[in-house]
C-alpha cells in the first residue's frame, strides 16, 4: 500500500492516534506534514518518520485558529506543491453537564477543535485535493452515535456533527473525484483522557466493550491508510467503526 510521491497532512499528530498515523504514512513512503501544538512532541514524531527515511515537514499550529489553519495548507503547498490526503485527527475530550453548568463552559472549545477546525481545513484543502483527485479521512468516534455518559455530551455532539459533515463533504466533492470518509474508534490507548483533565482510567473502559479490550492507535491508523489508498477508490461518505463492540455492548 505505497503512498510514494503522495503528500499527506495529519493534524493532531504530536501524540496518540495522529502520531501513529503520521509514522504509518511515512513507512509507506508518503511525504508527511505533521501538524500539532506541542513543538517538542512534534519533533519526536518527525524524528521517528525520518528514521524511516521519510520526507516530513513539521507545522506547529493550533487548528482552531483560522489563520494558523490557513498556514498549514500554505506551508504544505510551499514545501511540496500539492496535497493528496488530509487526515483531520485533531480532537479534545472535555467533561461538563447541563445541570452542573459545565457544558456551556466547555462547549465552544470542544466544537471549535473537533468540528469547526475540520470545516475550515476541509474548505482550505478542497481546491488542492480536487487537482490531485485526493481524499480526506476524518477521525470521528462511536460517541457520535452513542452517549455513554452525560459528562461527554459536548464531545458526542461534536462527533455527531463531524459524521454529518463527512457525508455532506463526500456528496459535494464526489463529482470532483475527491473521496471523504471517517473512522470511528471506541476506547483507544491514548492520552486524550489525561489531557482532558479527567481521572478516568482508559483501561477500565474495556468493560464497556463486547470484546473486553481497548484498541491500540495502530488499529485506527491501519484503517486510515486503507481508506486513503487506491484500494478504497470506491468508498466515500462512509464511516468505518473500530470499537471492539462498544456499540453492540449491553451492560
Amino acid at each position: 500500500m505505497s503512498f510514494k510521491n503522495k503528500v499527506v497532512v495529519v493534524t493532531g499528530a504530536s501524540a496518540g492516534i495522529g502520531a501513529t498515523i503520521a509514522v504509518e504514512f511515512a513507512k509507506e513512503s508518503a511525504k508527511v506534514v505533521i501538524v500539532g501544538r506541542n513543538q517538542v512532541k512534534l519533533k519526536e514524531v518527525a524524528e521517528n518518520c525520518k528514521k524511516l527515511n521519510a520526507d516530513c515537514h513539521v507545522v506547529k499550529a493550533d487548528v482552531t485558529n483560522e489563520n494558523e489553519a490557513k498556514n498549514v495548507i500554505e506551508e504544505t503547498m510551499k514545501k511540496y506543491g500539492k496535497l493528496d490526503v488530509l487526515v483531520n485527527n485533531a480532537g479534545i475530550l472535555r467533561e461538563g453537564t447541563i445541570l452542573d453548568g459545565g457544558l456551556v463552559k466547555i462547549y465552544d472549545e470542544v466544537m471549535n477543535t473537533n468540528l469547526k477546525s475540520v470545516v475550515v481545513l476541509t474548505s482550505l484543502a478542497a481546491p488542492h485535493l480536487i487537482k490531485t483527485k485526493g481524499n480526506i479521512v476524518n477521525i470521528s468516534s462511536v460517541a457520535g452515535t452513542r452517549v455513554g455518559s452525560p459528562r461527554f455530551t459536548a464531545y458526542c455532539t461534536s462527533k455527531a456533527g463531524l459524521d454529518i459533515f463527512t457525508r455532506g463533504s463526500a456528496l459535494e466533492m464526489g463529482p470532483h473525484g475527491v473521496r471523504v470518509n471517517s473512522v470511528s474508534p471506541g476506547p483507544v490507548k491514548t492520552e486524550i483522557v489525561r489531557t482532558g483533565g479527567m481521572n478516568d482510567d482508559i483501561g477500565e473502559w474495556k468493560s464497556f466493550t463486547a470484546l473486553g479490550r481497548i484498541s491500540e492507535p495502530q488499529e485506527v491508523a491501519d484503517l486510515v491508510l486503507y481508506l486513503a489508498s487506491d484500494k478504497a477508490k470506491g468508498i466515500t461518505g462512509s464511516n468505518f467503526v473500530c470499537d471492539n463492540g462498544t456499540l453492540v455492548f449491553k451492560p
